[in-house]
């Protein structure tokens, strides 16, 4: 985003997206105190954090990451190294391919397949095409890149069954895991029991600071900390990003059923818009994708336009779709989306699109 868009942003005093414009106070104010400061990684927030992490998911062990890119990365290379094998499957808009610079390869050594169609969702038949000796499967829950979209638990049970058949370690990016329980009616124990390793984020969605947790058996978790250290990430003390997770977490966990619930109101009135597509067209999650007729241009002038006349930020950027006269937007639905009617937005996504 350039300056003058930031400015912009600045002047902005709602938000469509997620938890809206926040600034450092608001960020502070959510910290979670606790009676002691970590030391690289041991003790106060970060040992409290793991230890709820750990009830949640259902799982013997956690440790704190930094990041999402250093968890996933770490999970991967213990899992392929343990048995023997480079490769790892993964969906082809998985994070690891599109937005890590090729991590995966240049730091681990580790060799991607992509498995089924970039637009659509992982099908048994994909699963059991892949020929290639694998080490670990990454399943992404819900997947960003197609809206948000989740398959049906029957589906994904059987395709995690299918990857177990052949002795592959089941790794879940659940960067939004969060999000899942409405659609699924299930806890987040039983979605992540289907799971050797679990990474979870808690800014996306929840809206803490940067930082994730990486949760597994005893074993995995007590080498995934080697590896953080070998990455740099267990810095001095992490308490600051543990706590504003703690803070995330506790107050927007119990919110994802609210607004689930509001952005399928949302994308039932969307729908009506002429050279509008909700994609998926019945959110799974908090999340949509709308593809709007329009182009580039006309994208950034509607942002302009809304922001300079009514004080609402939309969107920094558009992304173009395969079609030229398509650009597509992400509305994830927050605090800050809930101060809008279906028909509020409604009325700003009008603005968008291109008529003539």
């Amino acid at each position: 985003m350039n300056k003058d868009l930031q400015d912009l942003r600045a002047s902005c005093d709602r938000a469509l997206n997620l938890h809206g414009i926040r600034p450092p106070s608001a960020f502070l104010d959510e910290l979670v105190p606790g009676d002691a400061v970590d030391t690289y990684g041991d003790g106060g927030a970060v040992t409290t954090l793991e230890a709820e992490v750990a009830g949640l998911l259902g799982k013997p062990a956690v440790a704190f990451m930094p990041s999402g890119t250093m968890a996933q990365q770490i999970a991967l290379r213990i899992h392929c190294d343990r048995r023997k094998l480079l490769s790892f499957g993964c969906h082809p808009t998985s994070h690891l391919l599109l937005h890590e610079d090729n991590a995966y390869d240049r730091l681990q050594g580790l060799v991607a397949v992509p498995v089924g169609g970039r637009s659509k969702l992982l099908t048994a038949d994909d699963i059991a095409s892949v020929v290639d000796p694998l080490g670990a499967f990454l399943f992404e829950l819900p997947q960003r890149e197609i809206g948000g979209q989740l398959p049906d638990w029957s589906d994904l049970t059987q395709q995690v069954a299918l990857i177990r058949e052949r002795g592959i370690a089941l790794h879940l990016d659940g960067a939004r895991l969060w999000e899942c329980t409405p659609y699924y009616g299930k806890g987040l124990r039983e979605i992540a029991a289907l799971f050797d390793t679990v990474y979870v984020s808690f800014y996306k969605g929840l809206g803490g600071l940067s930082g994730s947790c990486l949760a597994g058996e005893e074993d995995v978790i007590a080498e995934a900390r080697v590896w953080r250290h070998r990455h740099g990430g267990t810095l001095w003390t992490l308490w600051p990003l543990a706590a504003s997770a703690l803070g995330a977490m506790r107050r927007r966990l119990p919110l994802m059923p609210r607004y689930y619930e509001h952005a399928l109101a949302i994308a039932a009135a969307l729908s009506d818009i002429p050279g509008v597509e909700v994609v998926p067209r019945t959110p799974q999650t908090p999340s949509m994708h709308l593809h709007m007729r329009t182009t580039k241009e006309r994208f950034q002038e509607a942002v302009r336009d809304i922001a300079e006349e009514t004080g609402v930020w939309t969107w920094a950027m558009s992304f173009p779709a395969d079609t030229p006269s398509i650009q597509i937007a992400e509305l994830a639905v927050g605090d800050a989306t809930l101060e809008f009617t279906p028909e509020d937005i409604v009325k700003i996504v009008e603005r968008f699109v291109t008529t003539s």
